[in-house]
């Protein structure tokens, strides 16, 4: 059994959480900010984090930077957005090798918080506006990654699916945010949101290694103080029924049609039966041995592609699949019918022994690098519960079939999307 202990201290305006491990040669940073969705925003959150990745007050290029990180023995930043149920997420982690393996005496681990406490409180900026040619370069980035979107079909659909799902909800806004707000981002404004987001996001800074918690505590305190703030709560708006699922066609020039279906379980992370919606998922069309794979793809040669997968914050399922545009109808029959085997409990004790096998390891070969480990830990502080991972096991291996059957009683078929070609002849 895994245990990971986490040592939570609350600091000056955000929480430190120590992972005390000997499994790694290095030392992990990972800095996460957490504010509510809303449309306003988005844009200027999607864009603040590449814009502060990119240089800072004592490293004014991107060269100088990346030039001092080659100097911490190749230590290595990224950058990454994510949303969370109804929440945005910017995440800074950062790698760097552990002194205590090096015959260097360089205090690494100083450097380390040093060097985060530079890239997020000391940008290249003057009084009131960041470096304009480095937000003119990041917008231009910002644009080319929306566009991404929209230039990968299986990326698309699934967008489309959230937007035409979610209407009028949160959660409908994409991570990266809107491509007719980026250039209305100036430097002043973009300035503006970062003191806002400094002074009112859910604050989180993440250690983890074979670290000294009292030094991480003492430099962490010295290095890193922002303003007290309490939790921003979004509302929750996953209470809404599904009064009649609705279908949406959309034709573009694709030769392979995407099939993306969307439900609503009425389940989240920290719910007592999100265990049992797991393991749900995981028979429904999580893995390989899966009913949507076994037979829409393998039995019935329809789709290319078939899973799904859960936003555990938010409470939504969605199926993904590629098919053929004109075995659309046959395809959503089958899919329908493996869902209503699954609320019938037709589904064997072998299927459910294996996927709570599959999904043990899974969990486990994610707490094998420390960034998984983060993403794990993360779950209680965006759904503001305490499930350690040794409690996610044992609560899964104790599901039982009829817990499966119960929580599959929830879910509803919300939207049905379809991206076709123009030969579907629609």
């Amino acid at each position: 059994m895994t245990v990971i202990s986490e040592a939570i201290t609350e600091m000056k305006g955000y929480n430190l959480h120590i992972v005390k491990t000997e499994k790694y040669k290095t030392n992990t940073f990972i800095w996460k900010m957490k504010a509510p969705l809303n449309k306003d925003e988005v844009t200027l959150r999607a864009l603040l984090p590449y814009v502060l990745q990119s240089n800072s007050k004592k490293f004014p290029t991107t060269t100088a930077l990346r030039s001092f990180l080659d100097d911490l023995y190749g230590a290595s930043l990224y950058v990454d957005l994510s949303k969370k149920g109804e929440y945005h997420i910017i995440s800074f982690s950062l790698e760097v090798a552990n002194e205590k393996f090096l015959t260097d005496p360089t205090p690494l681990l100083r450097k380390a918080i040093e060097f985060f406490s530079e890239i997020l409180t000391k940008p290249n900026a003057s009084e009131s506006a960041f470096d304009a040619t480095t937000v003119e370069s990041e917008k231009r980035t910002l644009k080319q990654r929306i566009q991404s979107v929209y230039d990968d079909k299986m990326r698309y659909s699934n967008f489309r699916l959230v937007e035409e799902m979610c209407k009028d909800e949160p959660y409908a806004l994409h991570v990266h945010g809107q491509m007719e707000q980026v250039d209305k981002i100036t430097s002043e404004s973009l300035f503006q949101y970062f003191k806002q987001a400094f002074a009112e996001d859910e604050l989180d800074f993440y250690v983890i290694g074979d670290v000294d918690e009292a030094e991480v505590q003492a430099v962490a305190n010295e290095l890193l103080q922002f303003t007290p703030r309490t939790r921003m709560q979004q509302e929750v708006t996953d209470t809404k029924k599904v009064i009649e699922a609705k279908e949406v066609k959309e034709v573009q020039d694709v030769k392979q049609g995407k099939l993306n279906i969307g439900f609503r379980t009425h389940v989240q992370y920290g719910d007592a039966d999100y265990f049992a919606l797991q393991l749900f998922n995981g028979i429904y069309g999580g893995f390989s041995h899966s009913k949507l794979f076994i037979n829409v793809r393998e039995k019935a040669s329809l789709a290319y592609y078939c899973a799904s997968r859960l936003e555990s914050h938010k409470g939504l399922m969605m199926v993904m699949s590629g098919i053929d545009n004109k075995n659309f109808e046959q395809a959503v029959t089958i899919i329908k019918e493996q869902m209503q085997a699954m609320k019938n409990g037709d589904f064997s004790d072998s299927e459910l022994e294996q996927t709570k096998a599959v999904i043990k390891n899974q969990l486990l070969e994610t707490v094998d690098t420390s960034r998984g480990m983060v993403e794990i830990l993360y779950h209680n502080v965006v759904a503001g519960t305490n499930i350690s991972l040794d409690d996610w096991l044992e609560k899964m291996e104790q599901t039982s079939r009829e817990e499966i059957v119960k929580v599959a009683e929830k879910i509803e078929l919300d939207t049905i999307y379809f991206l076709t070609g123009t030969e579907a002849g629609e």
